[in-house]
C-alpha cells in the first residue's frame, strides 16, 4: 500500500521509510528527532557520539566547549533525510565556529529531498564531538510482510540514499530474517559482519551492536530503525553516527515517554489535527479531495481517480465506525486545504451507516459554506435513506452509483 502512496507523492516516503529492500508492512508510524533516537539506542547500549541538542547558538558555543573545545559537527534535527546535501550539516574547528553554524541553521529553511520544495523550518540542532572516520556502514530494521518477521539489513554503503543502491545495486544490501522466538543469533551478526567486511575484535563489537539495536527495535514497538552511516572510526571502533527511529503508533499507549517525544512542529498541520478527531490523513499535492471509509478502499479510490485523469489531493480514511461529528471533521480538513478543486467521497456503509453519513456531510457543507462541487458514492447500510437525505437537503451535491462513474464526474468537475 504503501508503494502506491509512494507513487502517488514523494513526501509520502518521508511519512514511513520503509526500504525497498524488503517488503514491508506500514502501520501510521511516529517519527522522532534523531538525537532523540540516539538516547534510545544509548540506553540499549549501543554506543554513539557524545552530544547535546540546543536551540540557541550561545548554547552551541557552550557544547562545544564542553566536548573540548576542538572539532565538533553542528546538525540540523528535521525529520527528513539529506541535511548535509541541503546545508544542515557543518563540521567546524572550534567553539566560535559552532555558535555561527548554529546561527546559520537556527530558524532557517532546510530543502531536502525528503521534505519537497517547502522544506522544513530549523527549529533545534545537534552539537556533537567530530570523530575519524574510517569507513562508512549502514544498518537498519523493518518489519518484513513477507516473512513475518523482523528483518536487519546492512551495506558496505554507509552515508549514502539506501534506496538508491538498493535499486540499483541490490546484491550490496545484506539481510537476515529474525525469528521473535529465539530473536537475533549471533551466527547471524557474525554473517553480517563478514558481509560487511569487519574482521578481528570488529566483529565482536559487531554483534554486540546488532543485538542491542534489534532489543531496542523490539523493545520499543519500532517499525522503522535505521543507523546510516554507522562509521568504524580510525582506532577501530564501531558507533552509530546518525540515527532514525519510526514507531508504529497502534502501540504508542505501551510508550507513554516515546509518545511524548513527539514534534508537531514537523508534521504536516491538517495531518496533526486530523489525528486529534482519530482520522488518518495524509496530504498529496492534487486536487480531488478524497473522504473514504477503510485504508484499502481509499488507495483504491485515489487510484481510480489518477486512472480518471485527476489527481488525488490527499489520503483520508475516516475509519469504519466515523459518527457525524468525525465526518463533519473531516469535511472541515478537506476544506482547509485551499488546494481542493472538488471533492469525492466514497463511502461502503457497514459499521458506518449511510445515513450518519449523509447527516455529517449536510451538516459540514452547511455549517462551511463549501463551494467546491461534491460527488457521493455510497453503498451498504441505509443506503436508500442517505440518498434521500442528500437529495432532500437541497444541496447541490452529485451522486454516482459505481466508482469509476465517480472518478470521472469528479475529476470533469474539478477541471
Amino acid at each position: 500500500m504503501i508503494r502506491r502512496l509512494r507513487a502517488l507523492h514523494p513526501r509520502v516516503h518521508a511519512l514511513h521509510a520503509a526500504r525497498k529492500t524488503a517488503r514491508v508492512r506500514s502501520p501510521h508510524t511516529m517519527k522522532i528527532h534523531e538525537y532523540q533516537a540516539k538516547a534510545i539506542l544509548a540506553r540499549h547500549g549501543v554506543p554513539v557520539p557524545h552530544g547535546e541538542v540546543v536551540f540557541n547558538a550561545t548554547d552551541a558555543r557552550a557544547v562545544a566547549e564542553r566536548l573540548g573545545g576542538g572539532t565538533v559537527v553542528v546538525k540540523a534535527q528535521i525529520h527528513a533525510g539529506g541535511r548535509g546535501k541541503g546545508g544542515g550539516v557543518k563540521v567546524v574547528k572550534n567553539p566560535a565556529e559552532a555558535e555561527s553554524a548554529a546561527a546559520a541553521m537556527l530558524g532557517m529553511r532546510l530543502v531536502t529531498y525528503q521534505t519537497g520544495p517547502a522544506g522544513q523550518i530549523v527549529q533545534r540542532v545537534l552539537v556533537e564531538q567530530g570523530l575519524r572516520i574510517a569507513r562508512e556502514l549502514y544498518l537498519g530494521l523493518v518489519i518484513d510482510r513477507a516473512s513475518e518477521r523482523p528483518v536487519i539489513m546492512a551495506s558496505r554503503e554507509g552515508g549514502v540514499e539506501i534506496e538508491t543502491v538498493a535499486e540499483e545495486t541490490p546484491d550490496r544490501i545484506f539481510k537476515e530474517a529474525v525469528h521473535p522466538a529465539t530473536g537475533l543469533n549471533a551466527f547471524q551478526t557474525r554473517k553480517l559482519a563478514f558481509a560487511l567486511g569487519l574482521e578481528g575484535p570488529q566483529v565482536g563489537q559487531a554483534g554486540k551492536l546488532m543485538a542491542a539495536v534489534y532489543q531496542a527495535f523490539m523493545d520499543s514497538d519500532a517499525s522503522l530503525l535505521e543507523i546510516n552511516p554507522l562509521i568504524v572510526t580510525e582506532d577501530g571502533q564501531l558507533l552509530a553516527l546518525d540515527a532514525k527511529m519510526n514507531f508504529d503508533d497502534n502501540a504508542l499507549f505501551r510508550h507513554p515517554d516515546i509518545k511524548e517525544l513527539r514534534d508537531a512542529a514537523e508534521e504536516e498541520p491538517l495531518e496533526v489535527e486530523a489525528s486529534t478527531h482519530s482520522l488518518n490523513y495524509i496530504k498529496l499535492d492534487g486536487t480531488i479531495g478524497c473522504m473514504v471509509n477503510g485504508a484499502g478502499l481509499a488507495m483504491a479510490t485515489m487510484d481510480i481517480i489518477k486512472l480518471a485523469g485527476g489527481e488525488p489531493a490527499n489520503f483520508l480514511d475516516v475509519g469504519g465506525g466515523a459518527n457525524a461529528e468525525q465526518i463533519k471533521n473531516a469535511f472541515r480538513i478537506l476544506m482547509s486545504d485551499e488546494s481542493v478543486k472538488a471533492v469525492l467521497i466514497n463511502i461502503f456503509g457497514g459499521i458506518l451507516r449511510c445515513d450518519i453519513l449523509a447527516e455529517g456531510v449536510i451538516a459540514a457543507v452547511t455549517d462551511l459554506g463549501v463551494r467546491v462541487p461534491v460527488v457521493i458514492r455510497m453503498e451498504g447500510t441505509n443506503v436508500e435513506k442517505g440518498k434521500q437525505m442528500l437529495l432532500d437537503s437541497g444541496l447541490n451535491f452529485t451522486t454516482a452509483d459505481t466508482m469509476s462513474e465517480a472518478a470521472e464526474k469528479v475529476v470533469a468537475l474539478g477541471r
